[in-house]
């Protein structure tokens, strides 16, 4: 019984930051762009590696946007790829294509933006992925809302496209919850966290900080520790934008083992946050799923341990919904969540083997086998 006095703690804890993360989520305004002129220059940053399936859609959903093409500038790096990646983009002849020449280094999509950014010339940088697809309305909003409220930094939503398949489906509901703590984290100013599929951020300030110097070394966190560097430097203008018209639709990955590799690699910069509140919501979020595990080895001894791990895993999923249905209504994907209870096992195997996998093993990553 003594592992009960630890559990259940720990349960009123985790149950307690969701119930903050629901408050946080519903309590953020939603944007509605102002009807003022904005001038704002931007520059589209788009570091791609071999995306001869995407990019093409991603360019002409930016041609599409109703923002005043001589505004925004449309910068693709091209990371070494060795399909048509690049063919394609020649394809836009507005579209500015950089050769990243760079090789044997750990973090190249970093390289690629920064490579991006020293020639940009707009005022503004939005960051997106080359297999994501932006509204038309997509860069108008964030230069209206960037203008109202000044930020130096933006994290914006993003959603899973396809929801065809379970690994799909599971895919798209845990990250509806990542999406749901973004929010709410960035507008309480709880801790650091995003999205690189759908950023901006004011050239200055990246400058301002120094890029990417000091972590540079580190494969991932190209977003979130680049977000803490700009938080540190301007704690009061870092903000959410709230807008369906911002959304960026993306796709979840194709199969298992590339969903696994990614999971890895975004938990492998968790030992690299300066952010210490993170770190300790990830600590608590881990240690919360890792007594799952203890209690299912504990029933082996004692079988009423068993109907203690049920009850619990009941306990977090009624503690959980609220806050995931309210995610799912503004991404339109209240749909999904008949699978919720279902996908519940798996989501807490899963952040056990990532998060542990993430802190001391290697993945792959565009091909490339990274630490």
């Amino acid at each position: 019984m003594l592992l009960l006095y630890i559990i259940i703690p720990l349960f009123v804890v985790y149950g307690g930051l969701i119930l903050y993360y629901w408050n946080g989520w519903q309590s953020i305004p939603y944007y509605i762009p102002c009807n003022e002129s904005v001038q704002t220059t931007i520059s589209v940053i788009i570091p791609a590696r071999n995306e001869e399936e995407n990019i093409g859609q991603l360019l002409q959903a930016l041609q599409n946007q109703t923002y005043p093409a001589d505004l925004f500038e449309i910068i693709v790096i091209d990371d070494h790829s060795t399909d048509k990646t690049a063919t394609i983009v020649q394809q836009f002849p507005s579209v500015k294509l950089i050769q990243l020449k760079e090789d044997n280094i750990n973090s190249y999509k970093k390289k690629a933006i920064e490579t991006g950014i020293a020639a940009a010339t707009g005022d503004l940088i939005v960051t997106t992925d080359a297999d994501c697809i932006p509204q038309s309305n997509w860069l108008a909003t964030i230069a209206s809302f960037k203008m109202e409220k000044q930020s130096a930094f933006i994290a914006a939503p993003v959603v899973f496209e396809n929801n065809n398949s379970l690994l799909q489906i599971f895919q798209t509901l845990d990250f509806l919850v990542l999406q749901g703590i973004t929010g709410a984290s960035v507008y309480k100013n709880a801790h650091s966290m995003c999205n690189g599929a759908n950023l901006a951020y004011e050239k200055k300030a990246f400058s301002e900080v120094n890029g990417f110097q000091g972590i540079d070394n580190i494969a991932s966190g190209d977003d979130m520790l680049l977000m803490h560097k700009i938080w540190k430097q301007y704690p009061d203008k870092v903000h959410y934008l709230k807008s369906k018209e911002a959304i960026v639709f993306t796709q979840p990955m194709k199969t298992w083992k590339a969903f696994f590799n990614q999971r890895i690699r975004w938990a492998s910069k968790a030992k690299k946050y300066d952010d210490k509140r993170i770190i300790v919501v990830l600590l608590l979020v881990y240690l919360f799923n890792l007594s799952f595990l203890i209690l299912g080895v504990a029933g082996f001894f004692c079988s009423s341990y068993w109907i203690y791990l049920i009850g619990l895993w009941l306990a977090k999923t009624i503690v959980e919904l609220p806050f995931v249905y309210s995610v799912a209504s503004f991404f339109n994907k209240k749909s999904l969540l008949k699978y919720f209870l279902f996908f519940q096992p798996l989501h807490i195997i899963y952040t056990i083997l990532s998060g542990l996998l993430g802190q001391f093993g290697k993945y792959e990553w565009k091909g490339r086998r990274v630490s």
